[in-house]
């Protein structure tokens, strides 16, 4: 049985969690509302503001989807109270962030200003010219979009020029050295 998985998810006040059907779990809170469909091998009982995140059988799949599943609900009960958040920093000459009304225009060395529209419950600020902050509730959504707006230029390894996450070090190279060739 799951380490994780056995322990009970406390919900704080303002925060409703409701079971619908059997297989989908509805968490309700100040910042907005989360659907989760569960699995067929995972049952959740809601007793006394606590969630309890429970195998139904006792196999490989159904082990590995009990922590996994009470991890999820967790992590949707923070978001709708705290929210989530992933903050990028740009780095390099004229690279630059802006907003254009909701969407997120990068200039970052190609020809043309890339735009990012937000998909929805997905919030984009940018602080200065090279910090963008991505915030929501839904955690795997913000990291996702974080993910993709990191990959329109990923930093590269020998001045460091690109964007990356907050505190993320990357690794350098060294290049070429003139004494090298003269062998």
């Amino acid at each position: 049985m799951s380490r994780i998985g056995k322990q009970p998810i406390n919900i704080p006040e303002g925060v409703e969690v409701k079971l619908e059907e059997g297989s989908k779990i509805v968490v309700q809170g100040p910042k907005g509302t989360i659907e989760r469909f569960l699995r067929p091998e995972i049952s959740v009982k809601i007793q006394s503001q606590q969630v309890f995140v429970s195998p139904n059988e006792n196999s490989l799949k159904a082990k590995a989807f009990h922590g996994l599943f009470r991890t999820l609900i967790a992590n949707d009960i923070q978001g709708v109270v705290q929210g989530w958040q992933k903050t990028l920093e740009i780095a390099g000459v004229g690279y630059r962030a802006k907003m254009e009304g909701e969407n997120l225009v990068l200039e970052v060395g190609f020809s043309h200003p890339v735009t990012i529209k937000p998909p929805t419950e997905i919030e984009f600020k940018v602080e200065g010219n090279n910090r963008i902050i991505i915030s929501g509730i839904r955690k795997d959504k913000v990291g996702e979009i974080a993910a993709k707006i990191r990959a329109v230029r990923p930093p590269e390894p020998y001045k460091g020029k690109g964007i990356h996450y907050l505190g993320e070090t990357i690794r350098r190279k060294e290049g070429k050295r003139a004494g090298a060739a003269s062998a």
